[in-house]
């Protein structure tokens, strides 16, 4: 006779610490205001709406939100690390301790690159270099391969230095060949910079083919589905007489574009916008597309 065994089951728990009554939660609520990105022609995309006399109006918001974590995308080439780095070096630049991690390059290069940004944007490296605190992802594969080892490693820096900004390059490269495991990924690490207070900027890169200017990227919507906000670039070649017409410019030539894939904790211009990376490496966003080039 075959013995049968009833399965089991724990009694469903209470998590009082869970509910919050909203006045409670606005005790804790910080208070949102903009953290300029070292990006001319970004900041001034952001705004907040409030209520004045019965009327709203729009008060521009000078940055991205504090606390907010935001994913930059993009193919190959379109200004997506030389945007992170001109946030990291701005805030560096304004006495502010920012942890670069690096998942791509080691440190070494990547410190090279951030002095070269530093220089591009008028900025006296030297000033301000030990605000910049890297973690070095990219040589050692257990903080690459290992979210755990890397969320401890960062709130030791986060607590040793008194860091307030986080930049990683790329969160790619956090679940490389691994695809699947990208959305469990992306949100230890949103949960992560949310309990530290972070304001965040998340590098992640599109496979070929994935559409220029959607905010798919290498792990489906994983990324932009969870943070707070994306950012998309991209790059368009003119090879045909419409799209010479449309950018107004001449066939062979690159068109690089930018929009603001939504922003949950700020109003934000959602318009394609032009985008120019200078010879020196500079990021800029220029005027919508719709208002010509």
């Amino acid at each position: 006779m075959n013995e049968t065994k009833e399965l089991q089951t724990t009694e469903p728990k209470v998590i009082k610490e869970g509910i919050l009554i909203g006045s409670k939660a606005l005790e804790s609520a910080p208070q949102i205001y903009g953290i300029p990105t070292g990006v001319e022609g970004l900041d001034e995309l952001f705004f907040t709406v409030e209520q004045n006399n019965g009327k709203l109006e729009k008060k521009p918001l000078g940055g991205i939100p504090a606390y907010s974590v935001f994913n930059i995308t993009g193919v190959n080439d379109t200004g997506k690390s030389l945007m992170a780095e001109q946030f990291a070096v701005k805030q560096a630049s304004e006495n502010q301790k920012v942890a670069f991690i690096t998942v791509e390059s080691p440190a070494n290069f990547v410190i090279t690159s951030l002095r070269s940004r530093a220089y591009a944007m008028g900025l006296d490296f030297e000033k301000f270099e030990d605000n910049i605190i890297l973690i070095d992802a990219a040589s050692h594969s257990v903080l690459r391969e290992n979210i755990p080892d890397l969320l401890a490693t960062l709130a030791y820096a986060i607590k040793t230095y008194k860091i307030k900004f986080t930049v990683i390059d790329s969160v790619t490269g956090l679940f490389e060949n691994k695809e699947m495991l990208a959305r469990g990924v992306v949100r230890r690490l949103f949960n992560f910079m949310k309990k530290w207070y972070q304001t965040a900027i998340f590098v992640s890169q599109k496979r070929s083919g994935h559409e220029e200017l959607t905010a798919e990227a290498a792990g489906g919507y994983a990324v932009g589905h969870i943070v707070d906000g994306t950012m998309v670039l991209a790059k368009e070649v003119i090879d045909s007489a419409f799209k010479a017409k449309l950018y107004k410019k001449t066939v062979g030539e690159i068109v690089r574009l930018f929009r603001i894939d939504g922003c949950r904790m700020a109003g934000h211009d959602s318009k394609v916008h032009y985008l120019d990376i200078t010879e020196s490496g500079i990021v800029r966003i220029l005027n919508p597309v719709s208002e010509g080039g």
